[in-house]
């Protein structure tokens, strides 16, 4: 970003936040109940809770999707490394059959040296044509002993490596299970239990880059914020945003937030409205409440393709370790996340 916008931005924040702040004193008790504005209402609490319960459902959602990664990697290697000691065997199977032609000939006939070869020669045309004979013969055996050797060797690796890529998917089931009892653990506090979810969204996102290995790659708020909130997104969250979007959800969207806790300051969530004006101080109902649920569902359906850590709408939270679970985040509108879809990336 230049040093320039930078510099306007960092003088145009106090400018707005004071202007709102004038705003709010001057105009309170005239707007009407439940008017759409601009930001979350300003008593809204960080999302995800308390600064404590969204270390942990970072932790534990971080945790599993890398795990995931790493486990489909090792899944992956796994099925290269089967074709490859596939073909193994069957080369192993032809050098056998040409390496036993050698020996079964060896038996039939004894063994042929080179001295009887060339002794057994009448003229010395004789005598040149069984040496550039012996000599082929050889350099042939040579190569089957030495491929045969070689196939075997190579088998041998093969089959190693696939008891490693064993030993690792057990161990990152075991990271799986671990997080998912965390996310438990964490979600203990706000949740009463699993929940039914919603419906609706298609899972039609196109995925988000990847590193070779299938991990995630590390990003930082790196682009320009497209939201009003007016400030810096990961490449990721603005893949999301782009995605949603052409999904047909467009409706009013937050996403950077320069204070407080979370992923918003770190570029790596963001908040759509439920209404189309903007975050309403009620509860969705409706066609509001169906459009929080389609594109809760939307993210959910696509989080492995967008990179998503979790969802909140309407008292409920998706993780992908726990699927969808109660949650109670303080009883007003923006606490709760029924005037809003929050999603948090990874």
């Amino acid at each position: 970003m230049p040093r320039t916008r930078l510099i306007r931005r960092r003088v145009r924040r106090p400018l707005l936040a004071l202007l709102a702040a004038a705003a709010l004193l001057l105009g309170a008790g005239l707007a009407p109940a439940g008017a759409a504005v601009a930001a979350p209402t300003p008593n809204a609490p960080d999302e995800g809770g308390s600064k404590q319960l969204r270390q942990a459902l970072e932790a534990a959602a971080k945790g599993h999707i890398e795990a995931t990664a790493r486990l489909n990697n090792s899944k992956r290697r796994q099925t290269e490394l089967s074709g490859q000691l596939k073909q193994l065997e069957l080369r192993l199977v032809e050098l056998n059959s040409q390496v036993g032609e050698v020996a079964a000939q060896s038996y039939r006939l004894g063994r042929l040296t080179p001295v009887s070869a060339l002794l057994a020669s009448s003229d010395p045309g004789s005598f040149l044509q069984r040496a550039a004979e012996l000599d082929v013969m050889a350099q042939r055996d040579s190569k089957r002993l030495h491929a045969l050797t070689e196939a075997k060797t190579e088998a041998a690796q093969a089959k190693l490596a696939i008891d490693a890529e064993v030993r690792e998917q057990q161990k990152q089931l075991a990271v799986l299970a671990k997080k998912k009892r965390d996310a438990e653990i964490a979600l203990a506090k706000v949740s009463s239990g699993s929940s039914s979810g919603f419906s609706g969204g298609s899972a039609s996102a196109k995925p988000a880059p990847r590193n070779a290995d299938g991990s995630w790659p590390s990003e930082s708020c790196s682009v320009d914020d497209p939201t009003p909130a007016d400030g810096c997104i990961t490449p990721r969250t603005l893949h999301m945003l782009q995605q949603a979007k052409a999904a047909g959800y467009k409706r009013y969207a937050s996403c950077h937030r320069s204070g407080g806790g979370g992923e918003h300051p770190k570029g790596r969530a963001c908040d759509f409205s439920a209404a189309s004006g903007g975050f309403e101080n009620v509860s969705a109902t409706g066609g509001d409440k169906a459009y929080g649920d389609s594109l809760a569902s939307y993210l959910k359906n696509n989080a492995s393709k967008l990179g998503v850590m979790y969802v909140i709408w309407y008292r409920q939270i998706w993780m992908p370790n726990t699927g969808w679970r109660s949650y109670s985040g303080g009883g007003s509108p923006a606490a709760d996340h029924t005037n809003h879809v929050h999603v948090s990336m990874y």
